[in-house]
């Protein structure tokens, strides 16, 4: 059996895992859904001060306190960076990172250098005038409706969304990836890759289309495989992504 840790993207928490996490426990495997600083039920810890560095100090303190071992770490969306940065500095309890419709970013890199400028100055914007200088809200669904992103999402799903979504600490966005290099023991570990708004195929042209921020692709170690839907599969389907996980590990 598999010791799972479970991180979300951004404005969710540990609670998106629910289904994915009983299924997964169900079969007898462990899972650790993570809520990370600032979200979920620890929005209330949020601030200015919340940054990238913050949140994969989260997930080092799950792995550390609980005594994990042999974890198979997951990130959603944005928290590829997250699981990323946690397997640089405590890559001896990790025995695979698993990637959900999204990619690590390469050295140097911000989630928020993935916008355009324009779409850039306007995160900007609306954090300054909605979000007291440092809180990203969700976007409505209508900006976030591009190519298969919402695929299989229903009324209920976009319904539990929008009610418990939390603002991001927008310090996780703008706070590049540092990353030890070299760090053998990191490069070392098994990186698989699903992806469910986009094929396989696709990823591949991201490769070639946008290196600066998608060169980390290309390097040797992965596995790809496809679980179509949308960006969100916790959601639109939770029992395959959570038997998807188990058959991985």
């Amino acid at each position: 059996m598999a010791t799972f840790v479970l991180v979300p993207g951004m404005w969710l928490g540990g609670w998106a895992w629910r289904d994915v996490a009983e299924r997964l426990r169900a079969a007898g495997h462990t899972a650790y859904p993570v809520t990370l600083t600032g979200l979920g039920e620890r929005a209330h810890l949020g601030g200015p001060h919340v940054n990238l560095d913050t949140q994969i100090t989260d997930v080092v303190n799950v792995l550390r306190y609980e005594d994990l071992h042999d974890v198979a770490l997951v990130g959603h969306s944005f928290a590829a960076n997250v699981i990323t940065g946690a397997a640089d500095q405590v890559p001896e309890r990790i025995a695979r990172l698993v990637y959900v419709d999204t990619w690590p970013l390469p050295n140097g890199v911000a989630q928020i250098d993935l916008n355009p400028p324009e779409a850039r100055q306007a995160q900007e914007q609306q954090v300054a005038a909605q979000g007291d200088g440092w809180r990203l809200p969700m976007p409505p669904w209508e900006a976030m409706d591009q190519g298969n992103e919402l695929r299989g999402l229903g009324d209920a799903e976009r319904r539990l969304m929008r009610e418990r979504a939390t603002d991001q600490p927008f310090g996780t966005a703008t706070q590049p990836v540092r990353l030890k290099q070299p760090n053998p023991a990191r490069e070392a570990l098994p990186r698989i890759g699903i992806w469910c708004s986009l094929t396989i195929e696709e990823v591949r042209g991201l490769v070639e289309n946008y290196p600066a921020v998608c060169s980390t692709l290309a390097e040797p170690g992965w596995q790809f495989v496809e679980l179509p839907t949308g960006h969100w599969p916790m959601f639109s389907k939770p029992r395959e992504l959570a038997d998807l996980l188990a058959s991985l590990a």
